[in-house]
């Protein structure tokens, strides 16, 4: 491997660890080919349910060089978001912990224009993209290319170190790099997210249904969310983190520290009837800036009075 290449690659890495990121892997710019048929099936047993947008671009979500002519590597980058508490009313509605603290979004998107800035600083001229959950890439297959973790079973990539509580961002670039090699699937036989999930969303190993997750409802599904899963929710009102939470590589988790992400005590705080009686001023107070905001105050109602409607 040439000498320059290792430089440039080791480079990355530690300006990466440098703004917060936990791990970084690197793959080749290439036609993600096993993931082709997947992709396609997937779509094709309207797996997507709504969510219209995933049918979109469907060669750019399989080929990086459509996304950055040119391109050479994708550097693939996990950010932790793990909290250090919960929420102190457990019959308070639950929200996803990714969404406890300022949208990811901003948060992830600054720090890999840094890392874009600092390597053309360091390195030359570099054309290339940032991409965080925005885009169409298949974040977790290229996470996994690059060792990073493997697929589990809920289709979460899952690090052997920490578990899966993190953030997927990706950097491709027309830059050559040392690539990193895949590691291996350690989750087994254990089947624990797949028993765990009320909607039985996960219909095989790392296949879910997206239609039937308790995400796609909160978050994704714009109309009213159907009867037929009413008391499936298990007091979730944005998002659900169950096959998560049930996950043994997740007792590995440590709180993260990016200031950002951390929740106001006015969230953390919120009771049961707190919720029940939220109003648009609340709302915008506590989630002026979350990801909460995907939904919105009617959705989050909605929501709410979904939950309500059940209990």
């Amino acid at each position: 491997m040439n000498t320059l290449v290792q430089k440039n690659s080791h480079l990355i890495k530690n300006v990466a660890e440098r703004l917060g990121f936990s791990f970084c892997g690197i793959s080749k710019a290439e036609f993600l080919e096993a993931e082709a048929p997947r992709l396609e099936q997937w779509l094709l047993q309207n797996r997507h349910g709504k969510m219209a947008y995933m049918a979109n671009h469907f060669d750019k979500r399989l080929d990086p060089r459509l996304l950055v002519p040119g391109a050479k590597s994708v550097v693939s980058l996990l950010y932790n978001y793990f909290p250090s508490t919960k929420q102190a009313d457990e019959e308070a509605p639950h929200i996803s912990k990714y969404a406890y603290g300022r949208d990811y979004h901003y948060v992830i998107k600054e720090k890999l224009k840094e890392l874009l800035d600092v390597l053309r600083t360091e390195i030359g001229e570099i054309e290339g993209r940032v991409f965080v959950d925005s885009a169409p890439v298949l974040e977790r297959a290229w996470a996994e290319k690059s060792g990073l973790g493997w697929i589990g079973k809920n289709s979460n990539l899952i690090s052997k170190k920490s578990g899966s509580f993190f953030f997927i961002a990706e950097m491709i670039i027309d830059l050559e790099l040392e690539p990193d090699l895949a590691i291996k699937d350690y989750c087994g036989t254990c089947t624990r997210c797949m028993d765990a999930c009320p909607t039985q969303a996960i219909i095989k190993p790392q296949v879910v249904d997206g239609s039937k997750c308790i995400s796609y409802f909160t978050i994704e599904l714009k109309e009213e969310i159907p009867v037929s899963v009413a008391g499936q929710f298990k007091n979730w009102a944005f998002g659900c983190d169950i096959c998560q939470d049930v996950c043994p590589w997740n007792r590995f988790s440590s709180p993260h520290r990016e200031k950002q992400f951390e929740p106001s005590e006015t969230l953390m705080g919120m009771s049961k009837k707190d919720w029940e009686e939220i109003t648009a001023e609340v709302f915008q107070k506590v989630f002026h800036d979350s990801a909460v905001q995907r939904t919105g105050f009617d959705g989050l109602k909605r929501n709410l009075k979904f939950l309500r409607k059940i209990s």
